[in-house]
C-alpha cells in the first residue's frame, strides 16, 4: 500500500452527472479503447442541446441511424435502448437504486442488455461509493493478486474471492490497490 497511490473515495462523480449517464458511459466505454471510446461518448452527448449527456426520454427520442452516426455499435445501440426503455418504464429505479442492497443492484442492472456482472459492480464501488465490493471475474485483480502474493499463475475467480474475505468490509479499498499493483510494469 505505500508503493501505490491512495485509495481516492467514491463515489467519483465527475465523469458523469446521473447514474444513467454512468450506466451509459459504462455501456459505450466497453471492450473500447480508451481514444475511441470518449470520441463516441462525445459525439453521443453532442446530439442533444446543453453541456449533459442525454437523459432516458432525450436518449430514446434520437434516432438509430443518429446514433449508429455516432460511432455506436448495434450492439451497444441496442443496450443503450434497453437501458433507457427501462428508465422510461420505472422498471429500473436509478433514483432510489442505491437504498437497496448490493445484490439487489446487482440483479436489477444485470437485467438491462449489456450490462454484465462485472459492470454493475464497478457501477457499486464508483458510483455509489459502496466499500466492498470484489468484483473476481475482473483480469486486472487477479493479476493484482498474483503480483500481490507472487503467484506463478494468475489465481482464479475463486481464488481471489476466498483470499479476499480478510478483506471484507472494506473490499473496494484491496481492489483499488490490486487494480495499482497491475498497472505496475512486471
Amino acid at each position: 500500500m505505500r508503493r501505490v497511490a491512495p485509495f481516492p473515495g467514491y463515489p467519483d462523480r465527475s465523469a458523469s452527472h446521473s447514474h444513467f449517464h454512468a450506466l451509459a458511459r459504462a455501456i459505450i466505454y466497453q471492450q473500447l479503447a480508451g481514444a475511441a471510446a470518449r470520441t463516441i461518448h462525445n459525439r453521443v452527448l453532442a446530439l442533444t442541446p446543453g453541456p449533459r449527456f442525454p437523459d432516458a426520454p432525450a436518449l430514446q427520442s434520437l434516432s438509430d441511424a443518429r446514433l449508429r452516426g455516432a460511432g455506436l455499435s448495434r450492439g451497444k445501440l441496442a443496450a443503450l435502448r434497453d437501458l433507457s426503455q427501462r428508465v422510461i418504464d420505472g422498471e429500473l429505479r436509478l433514483r432510489s437504486i442505491a437504498r437497496l442492497e448490493d445484490e439487489s443492484i446487482i440483479e436489477c442492472l444485470v437485467a438491462v442488455r449489456g450490462i454484465g456482472r462485472w459492470t454493475a459492480q464497478v457501477f457499486l464501488l464508483a458510483r455509489l461509493g459502496r466499500l466492498d465490493v470484489l468484483a473476481c471475474d475482473d483480469l486486472g485483480l487477479r493479476e493484482g493478486l498474483r503480483r500481490l502474493d507472487g503467484l506463478a499463475t494468475r489465481p482464479t475467480p475463486k481464488e481471489l474471492a476466498a483470499r479476499g474475505e480478510v478483506w471484507a468490509p472494506l473490499r473496494s479499498v484491496a481492489s483499488w490497490v490490486l487494480w495499482r499493483l497491475c498497472d505496475e510494469s512486471a
